[in-house]
């Protein structure tokens, strides 16, 4: 490797051959790189970002201290560190992943063995970046997936488990789920509204309009109830198991019931061996920072699960949240609970009592023969006004006339 490769960017006389990192294409290929950390679980956000450059600046770009670098202001768990360094091996190595970013960033890098095996992690955040540079020899890592999917694939993934799907896909799916409405039920509230159907006469008004036709009564004006969606209490189990179908909900639910979209009052709460308020997270409008900021506030994701424990902060901290008995509760889980049943049972009744519906949205349910013979998934079945299916997006399309039809038909004795 060249010296003037291991001499500080910002020193005088230092220049390196690869030219100023605050120009070209280096910026460019490190962004790069951060997203295809993001694709594996890993945050890094703009702030790591912009650590990651100052600290390339002033390292310089020799490969064990760039790498060195970037760990040092781009990891920040330790389960993501293993991850973090195959990853950086396999996008940076020359010529098998990398060709023409290595070109840019490293002067020489010595050739590696490819692994027998790589953490599946890593390999479905490779996968986009592998894809785009067999398609097309072009220089960004961006793949339009959109004009690339034909109509029969577009069938195909609509049926198809969010579980089963490649890294691409996944990214694909979870654009076409941020589309996909999700008209939750109305229903008539205490206040009212001018209308000319509505049960009770609008005096004051009508007195108004007399005083102006000579005391005579023209038309009698009324007053109708306004119409309002349900409020909307979301429970997302964050659990190993779940983790690829809550990515995917958590984008499909934000873009569903925002601002503009129709829906009402909404609280998203994910829950692992913990509960973890999501609503703050919830109100920004741009869902790649919405997800940011979940991933960093909850401490259990890809965790075990602990509803009863999960449900008791929820009667603790946040009853009233439940507004009344309106309230639509679904519940994203597949049952696997490894708590006691008996305190699951306790926790489950109380928030039946205080909920409209309580509907289950169950992934498990891509199973034909699907039956909740585990304990915490009996008592979620038997205390459930319904069970939904949510493991693609055929359901996501769907989930809205089933709700419907939950809402309308008699509720379960409480």
């Amino acid at each position: 490797m060249p010296a003037a490769a291991h001499l500080p960017l910002n020193v005088p006389g230092g220049v390196s051959p690869l030219g100023d990192a605050r120009r070209g294409k280096f910026a460019d290929n490190l962004a790069g790189f951060a997203r295809a950390l993001r694709r594996a679980g890993v945050p890094a956000d703009a702030t790591r970002i912009a650590l990651a450059q100052e600290a390339a600046m002033l390292v310089g770009l020799a490969r064990a201290d760039f790498g060195a670098a970037l760990e040092a202001v781009l990891v920040g768990r330790e389960q993501d560190r293993l991850v973090f360094r195959e990853l950086f091996d396999s996008y940076f190595r020359n010529p098998n992943v990398a060709q023409k970013l290595l070109a840019q960033m490293l002067p020489s890098a010595e050739s590696r063995a490819e692994p027998a095996k790589r953490r599946p992690r890593v390999a479905e955040a490779l996968a986009p970046v592998r894809a785009a540079r067999a398609a097309a020899a072009r220089e960004d890592d961006k793949v339009d997936f959109d004009a690339a999917m034909t109509a029969s694939e577009r069938e195909r993934l609509k049926a198809a488990d969010f579980n089963q799907l490649s890294a691409s896909e996944y990214l694909l799916v979870q654009r076409l789920a941020q589309r996909v409405p999700l008209p939750l039920p109305r229903y008539a509230a205490r206040r009212t509204q001018r209308g000319p159907r509505g049960a009770r006469a609008d005096w004051p008004l009508a007195m108004q309009r007399a005083a102006r036709t000579g005391g005579e009564l023209v038309q009698l004006p009324r007053l109708a109830r306004q119409s309002q969606p349900l409020p909307l209490l979301v429970l997302l189990d964050v659990s190993g198991s779940m983790e690829r179908y809550t990515r995917l909900l958590l984008a499909f639910l934000h873009a569903a019931t925002a601002p503009g979209s129709g829906a009402g009052r909404r609280d998203v709460f994910a829950f692992g061996t913990l509960l973890t308020d999501l609503t703050p997270a919830f109100d920004h409008a741009d869902p790649d920072t919405m997800l940011a900021l979940a991933s960093r506030s909850i401490p259990d994701f890809a965790g075990g699960t602990r509803l009863a424990a999960a449900l008791a902060q929820l009667r603790q901290r946040h009853a009233r949240r439940l507004v009344g008995r309106r309230t639509l509760v679904l519940l994203v889980s597949d049952g696997l609970d490894t708590g006691e049943p008996q305190a699951l049972a306790q926790e489950l009744a109380w928030l039946r009592r205080h909920c409209a519906r309580l509907v289950w949205l169950n992934p498990l349910l891509r199973f034909g023969g699907y039956e909740p013979r585990a304990r915490g998934a009996a008592e979620l079945h038997r205390a459930a006004d319904a069970m939904l299916a949510v493991h693609n997006l055929q359901n996501l399309q769907q989930l809205a006339a089933s709700l419907a039809q939950v809402l309308h038909a008699p509720a379960r004795a409480r």
